[in-house]
């Protein structure tokens, strides 16, 4: 029993996981930098010009070949990362 209870320390526990934002946290446009919280709708990104971009690529378009608009930068997107992770 004591082996059963050390094997349980010696274990790596497993890294947490974010929790989904509503839009990727690469996701940029103007209105983004003027905001104190994460955006939660795609009116916070979006101004007259409907202008965004992807920070990751620094271009309109995103990793994976898409448009980097709020709409198709969810959740699900393979090139999607939660606003939450670390680095975001």
């Amino acid at each position: 029993m004591a082996h059963e209870i050390s094997n349980a320390r010696d274990s790596v526990p497993a890294s947490p996981v974010a929790i989904q934002t509503p839009f990727c946290g690469s996701l940029r446009s103007k209105k983004f930098f003027m905001l104190d919280a994460l955006a939660t709708e795609a009116a916070q990104y979006l101004d007259g010009s409907n202008h965004c971009w992807c920070s990751e690529t620094q271009l309109v378009i995103g990793p994976d070949g898409g448009r980097a608009i709020p709409n198709r930068c969810t959740p699900g997107r393979s090139c999607y990362t939660s606003g939450l992770e670390q680095g975001s």
